[in-house]
């Protein structure tokens, strides 16, 4: 690799967008950006739902294809034939399988594919995406259960797939006292508080906010005082609202709706733990962050979430279908004082950059 090299990324979003994919994004495009391998990364997101971050000075974050599907192909194409040199294609989606198969193949290229959770454990219902998804150079994902699940279907080598989880921004997060402006705001002041981050999605219902829910009266015979908040929004929110009422905990359970990264950390501030009783968590990211801010963790055992919680070294789990484990795990961990616990740099973005550039470095090396 004499010379610097030129990186397209087919992103379904980055800067100017929400949740963990948008933010591995970022932390991708930033490590490429930031290493002196790289002389440009050009980036083409699919949709932008917030306001744009500042970007790197060597990145070129192409909006022109946000209008559709016609106009990002269109986008990749000018791209392609700009005269511009690209050494790689980096595919940040399987929806996005089929244009970086043919980008890297109209370039002659290599092209590494990144897969988050679910969405590779079984074959993309898009027919090119599955046929295609086996003739990449390199498949990253952020934990080996998403690794196994996609290489019980997809016949690539095993020696093409790499993990490299999540990153967090260890400078970004704190241990916090309780907001009392924000307390106050959600009922929350003089309350023990448990917290799940995330999502209410209706077609997976797998973050396990109903299952917290539904033990919500055991755990207050023991602590009478305990809320529940949840931060997120979507579609499932009247059916978890539907539970609380049912077992008399509405008065308890506090939902607080989307909230922006910068403002995360002093909502982790209004808990005394983190509990998120998943089933199909591809990581669980929201776990590292609790933990930054200093929350004893209870997480999944039977999916991602062990690898973020380190098979159980950074926090507890648990059989999310248990609901007496499930209620002494959330027990256990109100009764811990919070601290960042020693090992969360596993996570650190310096380690990050070293797994993330030394799987780069495979593929240029063989290509």
């Amino acid at each position: 690799m004499a010379n610097k090299l030129n990186i397209l990324c087919l992103v379904t979003d980055a800067y100017g967008g929400t949740g963990g994919i948008a933010l591995y994004n970022r932390d991708v495009i930033e490590t490429l950006c930031g290493d002196n391998q790289i002389a440009k990364v050009v980036a083409i997101p699919r949709v932008i739902s917030a306001p744009i971050e500042p970007t790197p000075e060597n990145l070129e974050f192409d909006l022109s294809g946000l209008g559709g599907v016609t106009d990002y192909l269109r986008a990749i194409w000018r791209q392609i034939r700009s005269g511009k040199r690209f050494d790689m294609v980096y595919c940040a989606h399987v929806n996005l399988i089929p244009a970086a198969y043919l980008a890297a193949k109209w370039l002659g290229v290599p092209w590494v594919l990144c897969l988050y959770g679910i969405e590779g454990w079984t074959p993309s219902p898009r027919y090119l995406s599955s046929k295609w998804a086996a003739k990449a150079n390199l498949v990253i994902s952020l934990s080996g259960v998403t690794q196994e699940r996609f290489l019980s279907w997809c016949r690539i080598s095993p020696d093409k797939c790499l993990v490299v989880p999540n990153a967090v921004h260890l400078e970004d997060f704190a241990l916090l006292e309780k907001d009392t402006e924000l307390a106050a705001r959600y009922g929350l002041t003089d309350r023990k508080v448990i917290m799940t981050l995330g999502r209410l999605d209706p077609s997976e219902q797998a973050k396990g906010f109903d299952r917290v829910v539904e033990l919500l009266p055991e755990l207050q015979h023991s602590i009478p005082n305990l809320a529940y908040l949840i931060v997120g929004k979507g579609g499932d929110k009247p059916r978890i609202e539907a539970i609380a009422k049912a077992n008399g905990t509405s008065d308890s359970v506090v939902f607080a709706g989307f909230v922006s990264e910068s403002d995360k950390p002093r909502y982790y501030g209004l808990a005394d733990a983190y509990v998120m009783p998943s089933t199909i968590e591809g990581f669980g990211f929201v776990y590292i962050e609790a933990m930054a801010c200093g929350l004893p963790v209870v997480g999944s055992s039977i999916d991602g979430s062990r690898e973020a919680l380190r098979e159980g070294a950074l926090g507890t789990l648990v059989d999310p279908f248990d609901p007496k484990a499930l209620k002494e795990a959330v027990l256990a961990a109100l009764k811990q004082p919070k601290a960042i616990p020693a090992g969360l740099d596993y996570f650190s973005y310096d380690n990050f950059k070293q797994r993330f550039m030394s799987a780069i470095n495979i593929v240029m090396a063989k290509n």
